[in-house]
């Protein structure tokens, strides 16, 4: 996610809503927060070992919550973005939370299994035995961000819960409605030393972030990412951090430019952008440019004729991002950019009350304009030339590195020159974003675009600590190895070998 101390500062302004929402925790919320972690771990200790049984049927509860209460998640989302396309959020919210309970459950009992070892020549022979178990880990916090805030409090859970833990999640200040549905709802699926919901602003968050987890996940801004690394160094809690960057597309020189710009259009318009997986900004041949702006412009007509009352296409979340996004836009112009805006149905947006932004193609942008600097989360989009493929994979590794990477084309060679010269926390081909819906790939960053991974069986390992054990021959192997005093003879025969 893009740097939001640069833009936004970190506190929750309620003038933003309509309504101020009451936060449970917010006059004292580390006694209260360090009370609720207490007795999760209390339980979560009187109930060792986690029974498979138990492990599906939380489970279970979860994917009911989600599904029983589908309709109203639509409608909290969408109230709290001002306006949100109602199938987007059955499809990445309600779907995309449903889809990893599901594989969870369907592959737990092989993810359970102790796995087998191999131990050295020749305690093998001798009777020795080594094996992996895979333990609960105990109470995991979940930070889950605005954007996606149902499917990104309940996809990690489903990891935490196949696991065997016990959960507490800090759902968004900027998606209050969201917050309050889950606070309202949790209770009637789930016990508060199971799995307990905290809201409130960025103070709560803090807090949050301080408690002593036994692990603990965030999705959001590198920015806060590092505060949150922070303070949980102080407690040696293990973190899996979920972050952004500037996930770059590149346009190969033998891609189908229809097809690309189409799905590349799709996947920086979905959720007006506001993804942490969003096209960035594309890097094209220098004599394709042209029809790449063609094509952007064609797909995004195509799609969104119009859209001010359009209801497949969302708003920006609030005042301030928009703000931003105008700012950052104008900065552009201001340096040199050529701004080319897809209104179709030439609708004034600046009459309209409304926070719905169109696509604007940057072109010519620089390195010295915001937009090219910054993880833009919204309906903008840099293009930038290139000539010769090292000469995109410069651009691209002068960066930090990103959360995704894409690149279309047909040319195996150039293909396996970009996989193999550039970093990223992951890659999709001939396509934008999907990647994370595989629920057998690891989803994560690299570097200042997170770090750890979870979704499937590596999210099942990420919650859960590998347990090392060893069970040893019933004969006197020390004795025949030479470890024991008095040394002589064997001793001198196993240092020798462990020495050649």
């Amino acid at each position: 996610m893009y740097n939001v101390t640069r833009s936004l500062g970190v506190r929750f302004d309620p003038a933003h809503f309509a309504r101020r929402v009451r936060y449970p925790f917010e006059d004292a919320p580390m006694t209260d927060m360090q009370t609720i972690l207490t007795a999760q771990r209390e339980a979560f200790m009187a109930e060792l070992p986690v029974t498979k049984a138990v492990r599906l049927d939380r489970l279970k509860r979860a994917a009911a919550m989600v599904r029983d209460n589908a309709a109203r998640f639509c409608d909290a989302v969408s109230e709290d973005f001002g306006h949100r396309s109602r199938e987007q959020t059955m499809i990445t919210d309600i779907g995309a939370s449903l889809a990893p309970i599901a594989h969870a459950a369907k592959h737990l009992d092989r993810w359970m299994k102790p796995d087998r070892r191999p131990v050295q020549f020749p305690l093998g022979l001798l009777g020795a035995k080594a094996w992996v178990e895979y333990q609960p880990k105990g109470v995991i916090g979940i930070i889950a961000p605005w954007n996606f805030p149902v499917n990104l409090l309940i996809g990690p859970l489903a990891g935490v819960f196949a696991a065997g833990n016990r959960a507490m999640a800090k759902t968004s200040e900027y998606t209050p409605a969201t917050a309050a549905l889950f606070e309202e709802i949790s209770p009637k699926y789930f016990a508060q030393d199971e799995l307990a919901i905290v809201s409130g602003d960025a103070e709560v968050g803090k807090a949050f972030s301080a408690l002593p987890f036994d692990h603990l996940i965030f999705t959001g801004a590198t920015a806060i990412g590092r505060h949150i690394l922070h303070a949980a160094a102080d407690n040696l809690t293990p973190v899996t951090l979920e972050l952004g960057g500037k996930s770059p597309v590149i346009l190969g020189a033998s891609a189908d430019i229809a097809k690309a710009t189409e799905r590349v259009t799709l996947g920086k318009m979905m959720n007006a952008g506001q993804i942490c997986l969003a096209p960035d900004y594309m890097l094209v041949p220098s004599a394709d440019e042209a029809k790449v702006v063609d094509g952007i412009k064609a797909a995004a007509s195509a799609m969104y004729p119009t859209l001010l009352a359009n209801a497949d296409y969302t708003s920006v979340v609030n005042d301030r991002h928009h703000q931003r996004l105008t700012d950052w836009i104008a900065d552009a112009r201001a340096k040199g950019a050529t701004v080319e805006v897809v209104n179709p149905a030439n609708e004034d947006f600046g009459a309209a009350n409304s926070r719905k932004m169109p696509l604007h193609i940057v072109r010519d942008a620089t390195d010295d304009m915001i937009v090219m600097q910054e993880e833009i989360f919204g309906p903008v989009l840099p293009i930038r030339r290139y000539d010769g493929i090292d000469d995109a994979i410069a651009q691209v590794n002068r960066r930090d590195r990103p959360l995704g990477l894409y690149y279309f084309g047909s040319d195996d060679a150039e293909r396996r020159r970009v996989l193999d010269r550039t970093i990223s926390g992951g890659v999709t081909l001939d396509d934008v974003i999907f990647h994370i819906s595989m629920e057998e790939l690891p989803f994560g960053g690299s570097g200042p675009s997170g770090m750890g991974a979870y979704h499937g069986i590596d999210g099942f390992r990420t919650f859960s600590h590998a347990r090392a054990v060893f069970k040893q021959s019933r004969l006197d192997v020390a004795k025949l190895a030479g470890l024991k005093p008095p040394y002589g003879a064997a001793a001198a025969k196993t240092i020798a070998r462990m020495i050649r």
